[in-house]
């Protein structure tokens, strides 16, 4: 039950110190960013989309105006920010997350809009079953990823584990979606899910109480609810003394005992790299939406201590110890 594993460790400058002068025959150009909420993994996404931008000649401040505005969690806020940018007119809109990307879709048909940390595009609806835009102004990048690797990670760190928990929001379509491929996947493996709504960040800590004695792990996507209140939840977890298996770096920083998902600042630069274009002039019709999926692992010995396992070392061996390992970028 190997884990095949690509560890990215691609570093981002600051931006002073790789931003280069823009070109003179680039036109100032307007990009309008909005994501459903803060938090690391989302933030850093943006980082490596501004920065990709500033090495292409497009620096924010010089011939690049950035109007950035997040939702806080707030779907009606959201949907207020998609009015207002259709309505500013922007060169480009990047939407990083499904419901930001959803409600800015719904909000312009017009403008082009690149969407990025989305998990499903289809079930969100940005895209059709044959995987093109359900509308001419729109493309991006997501990263639909196999369940069986963070299955069989589960399955090396817990090996004797029965029943993994699932703290979710039902309202986010990516994360439906993870709690669908789990149903799929287990029974094969003799694992049962146990899924327990969240449905604001202040459900979290209760959501993950709930699984005291039931559960013999708990695992979590890229919810945005769970990864704004995921101190409460680690800090649950490690008083039941249950291991929090994630899906992104900045979940293990914060608490996890190890995660497995896309870079998120490649994620970014690669998410860049199709802003680009358009701002360049490219019609975004001609540029095909992307999938990224390279999968990282993220360990901490810590928090596996902390919440009552031990990491193998062939397991350490594949990953990145954020325990010993600053953030790259």
């Amino acid at each position: 039950m190997g884990l095949s594993l690509t560890a990215l460790t691609a570093c981002g400058d600051k931006p002073a110190e790789h931003a280069k002068q823009a070109s003179n025959n680039k036109e100032a150009k307007t990009l309008a960013i909005t994501q459903v909420v803060e938090h690391p993994s989302l933030d850093t996404i943006r980082r490596g989309i501004i920065e990709e931008l500033a090495e292409q000649d497009y620096v924010e401040g010089v011939n690049l105006t950035v109007n950035f505005q997040t939702a806080q969690g707030n779907m009606a806020t959201a949907a207020q920010i998609a009015k207002q940018f259709a309505g500013d007119m922007p060169d480009a809109i990047v939407a990083i997350s499904t419901p930001s990307a959803q409600t800015i879709v719904a909000a312009t048909s017009t403008i082009p809009v690149i969407y990025t940390a989305i998990s499903d595009p289809v079930a969100a609806k940005l895209l059709d079953k044959n995987n093109h835009p359900t509308q001419a102004n729109v493309t991006g990048l997501s990263s639909l990823l196999p369940i069986e690797p963070p299955l069989d990670l589960i399955q090396k760190i817990v090996p004797d584990v029965k029943t993994i928990g699932y703290v979710y929001s039902p309202g986010e379509a990516n994360s439906a979606v993870v709690l669908k491929q789990l149903q799929d996947a287990a029974p094969a493996r003799g694992l049962q899910i146990l899924e327990v709504p969240a449905n604001r960040p202040t459900d979290v800590a209760m959501a993950t109480r709930s699984l005291n004695g039931r559960a013999d792990v708990i695992y979590t996507s890229l919810d945005n609810n769970v990864i704004t209140a995921f101190e409460a939840m680690a800090s649950a977890a490690n008083e039941m003394g249950i291991p929090v298996i994630t899906s992104d770096e900045f979940s293990v920083r914060r608490g996890a005992t190890a995660g497995l998902g896309v870079n998120d600042y490649d994620f970014g630069r690669v998410t860049g790299k199709m802003v680009y274009r358009v701002l360049n002039g490219e019609a975004i019709a001609d540029i095909k939406p992307e999938v990224m999926n390279t999968l990282t692992l993220y360990v901490s010995p810590t928090h596996a201590k902390a919440q009552g396992v031990t990491l193998d070392p062939s397991i350490l061996a594949d990953a990145i110890n954020v325990d010993e390992v600053a953030p790259s970028h």
